[in-house]
């Protein structure tokens, strides 16, 4: 494989590219593919279709131990600089289809992983249902959202997901799971990162009042009032225990909105949000989570937890934030 610039790749990295061949591209671009678009490239990329090689995808991770990341729309992603020597698994179109049945009780709707859920959440307005009105605001794809059990305005992925199907990479089978065997709980299951959603099916309700419309527009004019635009990943800190105050409001209370190292800044619309500027780096991103971090346990006594998976990252750079920096196999 030809090296890009940086450490040249890992022996794992290497064998894994022997045994992928064609079927894997080189040093293709990863960063700009996140909703932060900064960062570097993935050492190895595979695209998952209904026609990719999945045995052969399965043995080069078996046999090779090289580290994996399931990219799906970028949303929770942040790629160091240096980029990720691993192998990134793409879901294809194939996956970016959606299927609603209304003729069932309750109806159904089958979503790819790689549906972004506000796309979806429209679709299912559209045809008469509610229930997923809340992930017109959230710019992930579903698979990442199972992964994390994403949610907002009062509901998440737990309330709706019935079903999922998924990849195991280390055998390269699909499986169908329900929802009580995927672990669900606050921003995270127990879908590891050697599973692959390919597929989930949700059920939600007739929209009889005829309101889903309504909460659509509602939704997205409370995020524009009250979260920035501009390049981030939404929410960096996951909120502490229940009823204990908000990350955001604990990163405001201790005067850090507008804090800046470098091009990264912390939001003075919203402080639990991190802002790249274009062109910027993602090294200074991470560095500015982990100053905030140490701030609010100087500050509060709290121990804040990135919701942002942070790839490629050396631990010295991560600081507090090395314990959530991302899973690999």
């Amino acid at each position: 494989m030809v090296e890009r610039g940086g450490p040249p790749p890992s022996r794992a990295t290497r064998a894994a590219a022997e045994i992928l061949g064609g079927l894997a591209r080189v040093n293709m671009p990863l960063g700009r593919r996140t909703t932060y678009r900064v960062g570097g490239p993935a050492a190895l990329t595979v695209e998952l279709n209904g026609d990719t090689d999945l045995a052969l995808v399965a043995e080069a991770i078996s046999r090779s131990g090289v580290r994996v990341l399931v990219l799906g729309r970028g949303s929770n992603l942040l790629v160091s600089d240096r980029g990720f020597d691993g192998l990134v698994l793409d879901l294809g179109e194939d996956f970016a289809r959606v299927s609603i049945d209304t003729n069932v009780a309750p109806p159904s709707v089958v979503a790819g992983g790689q549906v972004l859920l506000p796309v979806l959440a429209r679709r299912t307005v559209a045809a008469g249902l509610t229930g997923f009105e809340w992930a017109v605001g959230v710019p992930g794809s579903v698979g990442g959202a199972v992964r994390m059990n994403a949610g907002g305005h009062g509901s998440d992925m737990s309330d709706v997901l019935e079903s999922v199907r998924v990849l195991d990479l280390r055998t390269g089978g699909v499986e169908t799971r329900c929802r009580d065997s995927l672990g669900l709980r606050f921003r995270g299951s127990d879908v590891g990162p050697a599973q692959v959603v390919l597929e989930a099916t949700l059920r939600l309700r007739p929209d009889e009042g005829g309101v889903g419309e309504s909460r659509l527009s509602e939704i997205v004019a409370w995020r524009r009032d009250h979260q920035p635009g501009g390049q981030n990943a939404g929410s960096v800190f996951v909120n502490p225990a229940e009823g204990s105050v908000p990350a955001g409001l604990l990163i405001d209370r201790s005067g850090l909105k507008g804090l800046r190292l470098g091009s990264a800044e912390v939001s003075p619309k919203h402080a639990n949000f991190i802002q790249a500027d274009e062109g910027g780096s993602a090294e200074d991103v991470v560095r500015l989570m982990a100053r905030v971090a140490d701030r609010i346990w100087t500050d509060h006594g709290v121990r804040l937890r990135t919701e942002i998976r942070l790839v490629g990252f050396d631990p010295e750079v991560l600081g507090p934030l090395a314990a959530t920096s991302g899973e690999y196999l």
